[in-house]
């Protein structure tokens, strides 16, 4: 930790709420980091001050989250959330707290959190204060939750995918305890927003143990999305194969679902995840292609670029080789390098020029189709005069 520093505007909060009088300390994710060794991206701060205290010190706070105590402070053009210790009770809806009462002093403010490795604190003269054993369970790779498991997610449902992704992120095994209340509270989830799900699951989908969403609905926490469960999905270690972005990796999912029989449906699994519409599309065409054979030759390849996108083809492509094998993705890319034409856009002629031959209605929209099928399978004839004679000639075709 001693080679990771705090940048300065981070250390100057801290010192300006100290010099005031009052007690303020790193917290959560980005001790976790430091303690890791690895530069967190985002920097939070816990004090002992009041919200009204912390906009006191700094006038031009913003107070972001009063309810809770944050306020956020902004220095030249960084932000920094500062949040007054506190405990937290109620929580109804399985996520939300209902009664947040501002305490004096730090423990019980990480007694509240999630995990052990997200409840320890550092001070701006670099102690760490750990109650809860945050640093062992650092440095024997384990998840573990901040007392008892059960009741941390009865409070937060969210804490279960949080468990589980922090293992695949981090590559740390889940406490026995943990993982077991996890498969005893998992009927939570079906009360949270999808779209906290949907970010959850994406998250791990793009860690280096993409397997772990299998766990997660082996578990049921995916249950209200599946029409099924089934064992862990070891296939999708398959995953990494894949780059490390998002529609690739929800395609290559949603293909290992179906195939599992785990969902009936691409576009309604996705709409129920509150998926965006792009990625929604891409992967069920995508799912679709990936369910015929693979092409055979370029012609086939423009096809299905005609009919699919560039898009969706691509990440189809990359998901057939990583799922099923083959060289799927270097096909396509000699197709697409070759600058063959296989939409109308690279076409020749135009509608324009098909109407000053005196086509018009269906009568163009065929011929343009016509004069694109034939490029696709004659790419050296994709000339403007050919195709115009094609076209002019329409009683032969």
């Amino acid at each position: 930790m001693e080679n990771i520093a705090p940048p300065k505007y981070v250390r100057q909060v801290l010192r300006s709420l100290q010099a005031r009088g009052h007690v303020a300390y790193l917290v959560g994710g980005c001790v976790r980091d430091m303690a890791l060794g690895v530069r967190p991206h985002d920097w939070d701060i816990c004090t002992g001050a009041l919200p009204e205290q912390v906009m006191e010190v700094f006038p031009g706070a913003l107070p972001t989250g009063l309810k809770h105590g944050t306020v956020t402070v902004r220095i030249n053009s960084r932000s920094v959330e500062v949040t007054t210790f506190r405990s937290e009770e109620n929580y109804a809806d399985h996520r939300h707290p209902e009664t947040v009462r501002f305490v004096g002093e730090l423990t019980t403010d990480l007694s509240r959190r999630d995990f052990t490795i997200n409840a320890m604190a550092l001070s701006p003269d670099g102690l760490i204060m750990d109650p809860f054993g945050g640093l062992t369970d650092l440095e024997h790779r384990c998840i573990r939750c901040v007392g008892s498991p059960e009741l941390r997610f009865e409070e937060d449902a969210l804490r279960m995918f949080r468990a589980l992704r922090f293992s695949a992120r981090l590559d740390f095994t889940i406490e026995e305890a943990t993982l077991a209340a996890i498969g005893k509270k998992a009927h939570l989830a079906s009360a949270l927003a999808a779209e906290r799900i949907r970010d959850e699951v994406e998250k791990t989908l793009l860690t280096p143990r993409p397997e772990t969403v299998g766990l997660m609905q082996h578990l049921g926490l995916l249950d209200v999305f599946l029409c099924a469960r089934a064992d862990a999905l070891p296939e999708l270690k398959l995953l990494t194969k894949l780059p490390r972005k998002a529609l690739d990796r929800w395609m290559a999912l949603c293909v290992i679902l179906r195939r599992r029989g785990l969902i009936s449906s691409v576009e309604d699994f996705l709409t129920a995840l509150r998926l965006d519409s792009r990625t929604i599309r891409c992967c069920t065409d995508g799912a679709a292609l990936l369910e015929g054979r693979k092409p055979r030759g370029a012609p086939e390849w423009k096809r299905l670029l005609r009919r699919w996108g560039v898009d969706t083809v691509s990440c189809a492509a990359r998901c057939r080789d990583a799922l099923d094998g083959g060289s799927s993705s270097r096909e396509l890319k000699s197709v697409l390098k070759s600058g063959e034409c296989f939409s109308m856009k690279h076409l020749a002629v135009s509608g324009d020029d098909l109407t000053a031959l005196g086509l018009k209605g269906r009568e163009l929209g065929e011929m343009l189709n016509f004069l694109l099928d034939y490029v696709i399978e004659y790419p050296e004839n994709n000339r403007r005069e050919l195709l115009l004679s094609l076209a002019g000639n329409t009683e032969e075709l």
